[in-house]
Formats: C-alpha cells, sequence, structure tokens
C-alpha cells in the first residue's frame, strides 16, 4: 500500500483552528488545535471582526505544530480539504490584499442605506409579506454596509468572498470555493447550488458583482493544488490536491453519517442545530432556504438555535467561575462537574423553564427576539439554572424537529449528535429524553473535519461515492436510550408550558425592543 495513506482535514472555527489527520477507516490519528486569541473584535456595539490573515496564520501554526508532533504525518498525507465557519466575508483588493477586517457571522451591524428594487419586486415581496425579511437581508448585509458606510473601500474591491474563499485562495492560488460553503448575504441560488441568475433580484439586493466572485465547485471535486509557498508554509508536498468539502455545519451532517432525510444531525455548538439531509429541495421555513448539503446535488433542511450552547459558556462566565476554577484544579472540564450537580434534579428542574431565543433567528424569531428565564422560587439553584438551559435547548431543537416532519411529511426516527455539547452524558440523555428517540454520539466529536476527510476520500477515489465512504468512515458511538418516565414528564412540560411560549411573550419583547431598541442599534 502507498505511504500516502492518510487525509488533511483543516476545521476553521471561530475561536480556534484544527489540523486533523483520519485514515481512509475515519480514524482521528492527530489532532491539532490552534486558539485565535481574541475570537474577534469589536470596535463599536454589534461588531464582530478579525483580520483574515489571523485564520491563515492559525492554520500555518497548527500544521507546523503537527509536524513536529508526528514527523512522519506530511510525507502521509494523500490529499487535504477546507471547512470553515460559515457567512464571514473577506473583501479584497485587486492586489488580493483584504481590505479592512473579515466581517464575522457574529457582526450585528445594519446597513443604513441598502440598493433600490426594481418596482415589480417590491411589489411582490409585499403582496407575500415579505418586505420586512427582504429589507433585513438587505441590511444586514456585509456588502451592503460597506456601500453605505465605507464607499471608498467598496470602490476598491476586487473580490468579495467568504472566509473559505480567501483560505482556499490562500492554499492554491485560485479563486474557487465548494458550492457547500455558499451561505451567507450572497447572490446565490440555494435550488440550484450555483450563483444566482443574472435576472435574479439578489443582484439588484446585495452590493455584489459577479465578476467578484469565485469559481464554485462540489463537494468531493478538485479545487487546486497546493502551491509552492503554501506547501513550504503549512509543511506539505507542493502539488498536493485540495479538495471541496463545505461549510462547518454542512462537512458536520456529512460527519455523523446523517445523509437521509429520516436521521437528523442534532449539533450542540455554539449555535445549536437540527438537520435533515435529502436529495429534494425543501424550505421547511418558509422562504429560508435548504442549504447545499456537503455531498451533490443534495441539500439540509436546517432549524437553527442561534445562541445554542453558547449560552452553557455564558451561564459558566456569569455564574459559574468557581466551578470552572474547581475544575481546572482537579484536570477536569467544566462541564463534567456541572453534569455531576445537575444529574439529582428531576426533569423540568423542578419547574424552571429557559426559552434560548437570545437572539433572532432567520424569520423565526423575528426581531424582537429576547431570551427568558422563568419559574423561579426560592428553592432553585445555579444548578437547576444550569439544567434548564439545556432542557430549553432540547425544546427548542424538537420544535425544529416538529417543523422538519410537517413540512417534509416524513419521521425523524434517529439522532447523531455533534459539537462541543455532546460531549456531556447529561445533555445526551436530556435530548433522548426530550425527543423520545435514541440519540447516538458520533465516534468522534471531529465530525467537521470528519465530513471534510470523506469528500478528500471520494475525491482520491478511495470510494465510489459519498454513501460508500459514510458507510466506511462514520461509526457509532456512544448510545443513549430515553427514560420513559423522563419522557412522559418532558411531553407534559414540552406541550403544556414550553410550546405557545414564545408567542405569549413575543408581545413583551416588541415593548422591550421599542423601548430598549436592538443591540445594532
Amino acid at each position: 500500500m502507498s505511504t500516502r495513506d492518510r487525509l488533511l482535514a483543516i476545521d476553521v472555527g471561530t475561536q480556534s483552528v484544527r489540523a486533523l489527520v483520519f485514515d481512509r477507516h475515519g480514524t482521528l490519528h492527530a489532532r491539532i488545535q490552534s486558539h485565535i486569541e481574541p475570537p474577534y473584535h469589536a470596535p463599536e456595539p454589534g461588531y464582530a471582526e478579525q483580520q483574515a490573515s489571523v485564520f491563515w496564520d492559525a492554520i500555518v501554526a497548527a500544521c507546523k505544530a503537527l509536524h513536529r508532533e508526528h514527523p512522519d504525518m506530511g510525507a502521509r498525507i494523500a490529499g487535504m480539504a477546507l471547512t470553515a465557519q460559515r457567512a464571514t466575508s473577506v473583501f479584497l483588493d485587486a492586489d488580493d490584499q483584504p481590505i479592512g477586517p473579515a466581517i464575522s457571522w457574529l457582526d450585528q451591524r445594519r446597513a443604513t442605506e441598502v440598493p433600490a428594487l426594481p418596482r415589480l419586486w417590491r411589489t411582490l415581496f409585499a403582496v407575500l409579506g415579505l418586505t420586512g425579511t427582504i429589507d433585513s437581508f438587505q441590511r444586514a448585509a456585509p456588502a451592503n454596509w460597506r456601500a453605505a458606510h465605507t464607499p471608498e473601500a467598496h470602490r476598491r474591491t476586487r473580490r468579495a468572498v467568504l472566509l473559505s474563499g480567501y483560505l482556499v485562495h490562500r492554499l492554491t492560488g485560485v479563486w474557487r470555493d465548494s458550492v457547500s460553503a455558499q451561505v451567507g448575504y450572497l447572490p446565490f441560488d440555494y435550488k440550484r447550488r450555483r450563483w444566482a441568475s443574472r435576472f435574479d433580484w439578489k443582484w439588484r439586493a446585495v452590493a455584489i458583482a459577479r465578476d467578484q466572485l469565485p469559481e464554485l465547485v462540489e463537494p468531493g471535486e478538485p479545487l487546486g493544488m497546493l502551491t509552492d509557498g503554501a506547501a513550504r508554509a503549512l509543511g506539505l508536498a507542493p502539488g498536493l490536491g485540495v479538495f471541496s468539502a463545505g461549510a462547518d455545519k454542512a462537512c458536520e451532517v456529512l460527519g455523523c453519517g446523517a445523509i437521509d432525510a429520516q436521521t437528523a444531525c442534532v449539533s450542540l455548538g455554539t449555535t445549536a442545530t437540527i438537520n435533515t439531509c435529502r436529495s429534494v429541495y425543501r424550505e421547511v421555513t418558509r422562504f429560508v432556504p435548504a442549504y447545499p448539503a456537503a455531498v451533490p446535488g443534495y441539500f439540509t433542511d436546517e432549524i437553527q438555535i442561534y445562541r445554542g450552547f453558547w449560552l452553557v459558556s455564558w451561564f459558566k462566565q456569569e455564574f459559574a467561575l468557581d466551578t470552572v476554577d474547581a475544575a481546572a484544579r482537579e484536570q477536569r472540564a467544566a462541564e463534567a462537574l456541572l453534569d455531576e450537580r445537575i444529574a439529582p434534579i428531576g426533569p423540568g428542574s423542578d419547574g424552571l423553564v429557559v426559552l434560548p431565543t437570545w437572539s433572532p433567528g432567520v424569520r423565526i424569531p423575528g426581531p424582537e427576539a429576547r431570551g427568558a428565564i422563568i419559574g423561579f422560587t426560592d428553592t432553585h439553584t445555579r444548578a437547576h439554572v444550569y439544567r434548564a438551559i439545556l432542557e430549553g435547548l432540547a425544546f427548542a431543537l424538537r420544535e425544529g424537529r416538529e417543523r422538519i416532519e410537517k413540512r417534509t411529511h416524513g419521521p425523524i426516527t434517529c439522532l447523531r449528535v455533534s459539537g462541543g455539547g455532546s460531549q456531556s452524558d447529561q445533555a445526551m440523555q436530556i435530548l433522548a429524553d426530550v425527543f423520545g428517540l435514541p440519540a447516538e454520539r458520533a465516534h468522534t466529536h471531529e465530525t467537521s473535519g470528519l465530513g471534510a476527510a470523506i469528500n478528500t476520500a471520494v475525491g482520491l477515489g478511495w470510494y465510489a461515492d459519498h454513501a460508500a465512504a459514510v458507510q466506511a468512515m462514520v461509526h457509532a458511538g456512544a448510545h443513549f436510550v430515553p427514560n420513559p418516565l423522563a419522557i412522559a414528564a418532558y411531553d407534559t412540560i414540552y406541550r403544556d408550558v414550553f410550546r405557545g411560549l414564545y408567542a405569549r411573550l413575543k408581545p413583551v419583547f416588541c415593548r422591550i425592543r421599542t423601548t430598549f431598541g436592538t443591540q445594532a442599534d
């Protein structure tokens, strides 16, 4: 067998970059993490930005550390792929140099002026009740903010790409990106998996020209080869093949093996999501597109809780620093100690309920979104709040499941769970109990990286297609069986308390927004 029997996946997150090495069976052989500190800068309220070169430097640092720890690994790499955070925008000049920092997916700034749409489109959107949605889309588009607020920089822009496209160019010297990475405020045709036709309204809605965008490549196809300069920087062979993979969430779904409509990938990450994958394009939320999967011709039906397991980080920072310190002294994860403290508390956290709508979603929840914790009594402790957060996220994901099932007329019968939160046994058990379904943890928590590696394996011809690669490279992890008594308790809480809670609180949230404005304001 050739000594080139390893696959390199680069996973570019918000807080770190990971260099991951897998074999053809999906086994993780090496993992190097390079942290990004701080994850972003906020020069003004609502801003979230980072120098694009910081991500490249983190890739270089991770690969150098990989070679230090595994000196023989570079010679064994057969191919590589990159997966990255979605919707982080990079704008470059004619010399391919970034013009200002990358605008992060976390950014909340809004354009005060946006391109005017033709009257015909405005009338159609008004009839469909979409005027507010389209206006929100236009004001959230980074290109429109730049056109309105930094016009000179906007005029100098030669390239408008997502972070993944910028990094692919640093690797290969060509302006290409994965079809599956195009999730953002771009003139993209999600149904046809390509840039929108020249007659599409998005070209009038967003201040981006067609020649500023990269060429799109389907997952598993080659993007190019490592340039000599990139190869030297990363310690890899010049000419090494770089293959198209997709955005982090798309690769996560693939890395969980959730490539049929009955299997849901639940991601307990910073943004919590529930996804199913199918070959038919269908919008499970009206006028919100299905995203391109990391499999050619497939789409993911996605429901997001924007501030998902971010809530756990928020809770630890604001209310549990002593627990974090105690865990560090014991050389344990803080979540492990928190799991122990919530284990004696029964389903429902003794009547404490968290509504995890800390931030607006895509149409649902709306721009007035606020979170809520209700049901406090003098018996509740921090442990109750923590458990209620886990339960609130599980309830919100169950709502997403029901929306997907209603729209697609098909049941979800299996849960594959990934993301940092999946390492918590209590979170896994709560999810199984709230859904009333067995919940299976992925065999590796590096599922986004595994999805990228699967695309590399297909691109190298190691497997005939993605289904064959998934069968060989994705394996079952820990299995959590729902408790019948807990199922009944959670079903009552969900139906009688949680479901409809947002609708009941919405008028209050709207009054708060009127009084205090939004973070972006």
